[in-house]
């Protein structure tokens, strides 16, 4: 299969064109990085001035979604240890977190000295979640682009939840572990408002509810929520306008008692989910879901082009694949 000569796209990634040096249209409008840094220091400065603004009434600054990863886990340290925000870290259980995560999650808000609460929903509804996204018929064509429609699925709890918990607690601030791939610089500051969040129930709220009941509307926001506009916090994810190293960020969080789960892919470090998702993603589309998030990496210098490659052909642990089949009854 054809591929980005300059990043990791293929040529059946949606969209994608390719001119005749063999360089694809994303690369070729790629502005370099002497931009990229320029943005990147716009957005740290706009933080840094909004945390001078918006001062938290409550007991905390900030509700970060912690996932017991290795990228959520430095950013958990970020927000204490760099700005020394008041953090609440809050974690979704989706019935597939490794052991050694659990531990890990322990070992770095100990460390770390923050608050931290755990969500786990009822596993058979997730259970029917999962297994109809594997169909790959939940959400438009555009969700398939940047994450499997399991990750999307998982994610738009995640986002759901938090929000929720952060209007209830009058916490001003959301912050994610996500990595500049996976998010650009300029959404890395996102005030959320009702209309935009009603405006996507249709995409995310809809599709669920209809195939896991109405138990799901509980987990969405309801009109409590929606009366109180002035309480929507801001999203952050600080890892893209701060410097990405993968290998100062591992020397970091191993400090903080971090370890790597066995049996994982080499594109998660905290989920047995994410490789049946891959698999389930790349044979119903035909290419790897992080294929997107990894070429950015690439293509920003975070990561080489061969390491980029190296990950979109893993195929991930298959003793792994076949426990989550398993447990969902696929």
């Amino acid at each position: 299969m054809k591929i980005c000569k300059s990043c990791v796209l293929p040529v059946n990634f949606p969209h994608i064109t390719f001119a005749s040096d063999g360089a694809c249209n994303l690369c070729r409008s790629y502005k370099g990085s002497s931009e990229a840094g320029r943005l990147k220091k716009e957005y740290k400065d706009k933080f840094e001035l909004l945390l001078k603004k918006i001062a938290s009434k409550g007991a905390y600054d900030i509700l970060v979604c912690y996932s017991g990863g290795k990228d959520s886990t430095y950013v958990l340290s970020v927000f204490k240890e760099m700005y020394g925000l008041k953090i609440l870290a809050f974690t979704f259980d989706n019935g597939f977190i490794p052991e050694r995560t659990f531990i890990n999650i322990r070992n770095a808000i100990e460390r770390l000295d923050v608050d931290h609460i755990f969500f786990k929903p009822r596993f058979n509804l997730l259970k029917k979640i999962f297994r109809e996204a594997v169909k790959g018929f939940l959400y438009p064509m555009k969700a398939m682009e940047r994450a499997s429609l399991i990750c999307t699925s998982c994610i738009g709890l995640v986002k759901y939840t938090a929000l929720k918990l952060a209007i209830e607690k009058e916490i001003p601030f959301v912050g994610f572990g996500w990595s500049p791939g996976q998010a650009p610089v300029t959404s890395s500051i996102l005030k959320i408002n009702p209309r935009m969040v009603k405006s996507m129930e249709d995409v995310i709220k809809r599709p669920i509810v209809e195939v896991a009941g109405k138990e799901m509307e509980g987990y969405f926001l309801n009109e409590r929520h929606y009366s109180k506009p002035d309480k929507f916090p801001i999203y952050i994810h600080p890892l893209a306008f701060l410097k990405y190293d993968e290998k100062a960020i591992l020397n970091k969080v191993k400090k903080l008692g971090w370890i790597e789960p066995r049996g994982l892919d080499l594109n998660s470090t905290n989920c047995y989910l994410n490789s049946f998702a891959n698999a389930a993603h790349k044979r119903r589309y035909g290419f790897h879901p992080y294929v997107f998030e990894i070429a950015a990496l690439v293509r920003e210098g975070c990561m080489s082009r061969e390491e980029g490659l190296r990950r979109i052909r893993n195929t991930g642990d298959r003793k792994t694949i076949e426990m989550v089949k398993r447990r969902l009854a696929i």
